[in-house]
């Protein structure tokens, strides 16, 4: 199998194709027909399961079968910007990643930096517009404003100060504009279903090692108010609700001692499957539709393609991440990523070979291309800290989610 190329890829930008794909087959790390955990949500209706599942048709085949969702589509946009993350911090990858420094408030948060490659709504972040840039907050500075007028007809800020935004989508709607800030449409659409899926049970207790069973009903637990502490016997040193009223329980359980009888759980108790698909789909479209203005068209070809660029190496680095997508749902692949071009006409080209390496020679080719025709991204540290007001925030909700904390 051939390998995927930089002159392929700038070829399917420039209008030979409209999107580049990746099918990736895996199965469970214990074997074929091992149990999987897919993520809960909450029930709906008559729903019988806490799983998202539907019918579906199966690739290559005339028939449909009953899936799972494994991982969607905005947990799979983070696995591969924390992929891509990856390869920034190694090193390996070279684009520009702002990020806010919180190494001098560990008490508050157990990071020492979030980049846009970490916050949930990316360079428009709430976290961002509450930091400082040079002693100033950060949309009132001449890169936060050239963000806040940024749009799909002219993308060059974005382009410039954070490409990852305009690959995995972004909505500026905590800016000065509010709901009327710019959307950019994700490039970047990637999820991760079950087939054939076969749902189980789960089973669960506990023995408690020091023998807790029960107390009589005089025998009263109150939360207590040392959060220190947790609980006490003591009805002087009980914490008290909004009313002003003291409440005990006489359940060793509900502060986590006791014996717990054995149970069944048929609403998230797992499920088998014949196999998983990891499906990843870069729209070139959606690409082309982005502009630069007062830049040449070639200049504009460069960008699109840098953008591309790294979502071909978030398939490769996401890959080498492995697969572990929660507890007891670690899936294996079964192949190497392997890329195709889906041309207008309904044919796609020959599969193509990605892995880590191929993936940095891309990119570094694609950046390469961009700077010669005037077009490329910000080589600084973007690098700001949080404002006063923000840690202030940060501390008033930890006091209180402290004082609130219930018992364990």
């Amino acid at each position: 199998m051939k390998n995927l190329t930089f002159d392929q890829l700038w070829d399917a930008v420039n209008g030979g194709a409209v999107a580049l794909r990746s099918i990736l087959t895996l199965q469970p790390a214990g074997g074929e027909g091992d149990k999987v955990f897919p993520p809960t949500y909450l029930l709906e209706g008559g729903a019988e399961h806490m799983y998202a599942v539907e019918e579906r048709f199966v690739p290559g085949a005339n028939k449909t079968s009953q899936t799972v969702l494994l991982d969607s589509v905005a947990s799979q946009a983070n696995r591969a910007e924390f992929a891509l993350l990856e390869g920034w911090e190694l090193g390996e990858l070279k684009f520009p990643v702002p990020y806010v420094d919180f190494k001098e408030h560990g008490e508050l948060v157990n990071f020492e930096k979030l980049t846009v490659l970490d916050a949930p709504h990316r360079l428009a972040d709430a976290i961002f517009r509450d930091s400082l840039l040079d002693g100033n907050l950060f949309r009132l500075t001449d890169i936060g404003r050239k963000i806040t007028n940024a749009s799909p007809r002219n993308a060059t800020d974005i382009y410039r100060y954070s490409p990852t935004s305009l690959l995995f989508g972004m909505w500026d709607s905590t800016g000065p504009k509010g709901g009327l800030g710019s959307k950019f449409q994700r490039a970047y659409v990637s999820e991760i279903v079950g087939y054939d899926a076969k749902f189980g049970k789960k089973v669960g207790s506990r023995i408690d090692p020091l023998g807790i069973e029960k107390l009589s009903q005089e025998d009263l637990i109150y939360k207590s108010k040392d959060a220190d502490e947790v609980w006490t016997f003591d009805k002087d040193d009980a914490n008290k609700d909004k009313k002003g009223k003291v409440t005990g329980v006489n359940r060793p359980s509900e502060v986590n001692h006791g014996n717990i009888p054995p149970s069944i759980d048929s609403k998230s108790g797992g499920v088998t499957i014949s196999k998983a698909l990891q499906t990843t789909v870069l729209s070139l479209a959606t690409l082309r539709k982005l502009r630069f203005s007062g830049y040449s068209r070639e200049a504009e070809a460069a960008a699109r393609c840098a953008i591309s660029a790294l979502g071909v190496a978030a398939i490769a680095y996401q890959y080498e991440m492995d697969f572990d997508l929660r507890s007891r749902c670690l899936l294996l692949p079964q192949h190497t990523p392997q890329i195709e071009f889906l041309m207008r006409n309904g044919t796609h080209s020959e599969q193509l070979n990605l892995d880590r390496s191929i993936s940095m020679d891309i990119l570094n080719q694609a950046v390469e291309k961009s700077h010669s025709v005037g077009i490329g991204w910000e080589t600084d540290i973007i690098r700001m800290l949080p404002a006063p007001k923000l840690i202030d925030l940060l501390r008033r909700s930890h006091k209180l989610s402290k004082s609130e904390q219930p018992q364990q």
